[in-house]
């Protein structure tokens, strides 16, 4: 049987529904549905197969500006302008929990591995962790100078890392709830960070343009990418850890190969700012959204061999996963280690093919 020949990713479907900017979009666990958030206030609940009607919950008094699955798929996050946040049972009934204690626009919301915690990031400078079962409000990591646009836990659930318009990038430890580590090598407000599937690095994005990844055991930069023409909105990691995509202002979507430290793919679908997106949790496909109301679904393509393999280490026995994906990562840190020199022309490189670029 001839290998699966490796294609470019192709816009599979897309949704129309919002009355306004998409602000963000993430996939259940079986990617069975789909949910995103807008400046509509509403948040949509897709499927995924055909001719299936979308859920449209209403709850929030001001634009959605996050979404997140439990890991189970039972339950839906969501953050608002409104300053609340509300958990949801992604069915017809769509029914909700409201949690308060921001005293402002709450950016970015993410659930722990584990299901039981979910830490929310917002305008109130504060980063807060909640209780998902006992629907309470736990604690808060109050470091931050600025707005903090975004919060994630790492995947063994240990640590929490936070962007923020004080142009810095914090990794906090969640048991002493102390900052361990300030990146502060933007230039500008960051506007998304995130955990690769290992958990020894993490990737942000930023107002600057650029993305920086750093091994968060070391803190040294292994990357950096100044490939957008403008501000860089959100990335998401592909789950085997090898690709990244971003997507900006400048209305593209990027995919990035870690392992090469190379651009693959510039994507053109929305019309305007591409202000979300997200790879689903096996990687065959990404979603996106932009201010021009519209939800897309792509399919990866470019990484076919992997999906079986993929689904196949969902659950595998702890030394299993950590010892192929510290492969990767190590593999990463052999290739892509950067020296001040290298950065330099790598910079100048990258300086050149935009320049070549046809407007």
């Amino acid at each position: 049987m001839a290998a699966p020949c490796l294609e470019d990713p192709s816009l599979e479907r897309h949704f129309k529904g919002h009355r306004d900017a998409v602000t963000c979009v993430d996939f259940s666990l079986n990617t069975k549905q789909l949910a995103s958030g807008s400046m509509d206030s509403c948040l949509m609940v897709w499927h995924m197969k055909p001719q299936s009607r979308a859920y449209r919950f209403a709850g929030h008094k001001d634009t959605v500006t996050c979404v997140n699955f439990s890991p189970s798929g039972h339950l839906l996050a969501s953050g608002s302008r409104d300053k609340t946040v509300r958990i949801w049972v992604p069915n017809v009934k769509g029914e909700s929990t409201v949690f308060r204690a921001h005293t402002a626009t709450v950016r970015s919301i993410h659930f722990c591995s584990d299901g039981q915690s979910f830490v929310t990031a917002s305008d109130d400078k504060t980063v807060k962790v909640w209780s998902t079962h006992r629907q309470k409000f736990l604690f808060s990591l109050s470091q931050h100078i600025n707005w903090v646009r975004c919060a994630k836990f790492s995947p063994d659930g240990r640590l929490i890392v936070s962007a923020s318009d004080d142009k810095t990038v914090k990794v906090w430890d969640k048991t002493s709830r102390e900052c361990v580590h300030s990146y502060c090598e933007h230039g500008s407000f960051v506007t998304y960070v995130d955990f690769h599937p290992s958990g020894t690095c993490i990737a942000a994005a930023g107002m600057d343009n650029t993305v920086k990844v750093w091994d968060v055991r070391t803190h040294r930069l292994l990357q950096h990418y100044q490939l957008h023409s403008a501000a860089v909105n959100a990335l998401s990691f592909h789950p085997s850890g090898s690709y990244l995509v971003t997507a900006s202002s400048d209305s593209t979507l990027k995919i990035l190969d870690l392992m090469e430290g190379r651009l693959l793919y510039t994507l053109h679908g929305h019309q305007g700012p591409a202000t979300t997106v997200a790879f689903s949790r096996t990687g065959e496909y990404f979603a996106s959204g932009g201010s021009d109301e519209q939800v897309m679904v792509w399919k990866s393509n470019f990484d076919v061999v992997n999906y079986g393999e993929v689904l196949r280490v969902q659950r595998p026995p702890a030394t299993l996963a950590s010892s192929s994906r510290t492969l990767t990562v190590s593999l990463l840190e052999q290739r892509l280690t950067l020296t001040e020199d290298k950065l330099k022309q790598c910079l100048e490189n990258q300086q050149l093919i935009m320049q070549r670029a046809p407007p």
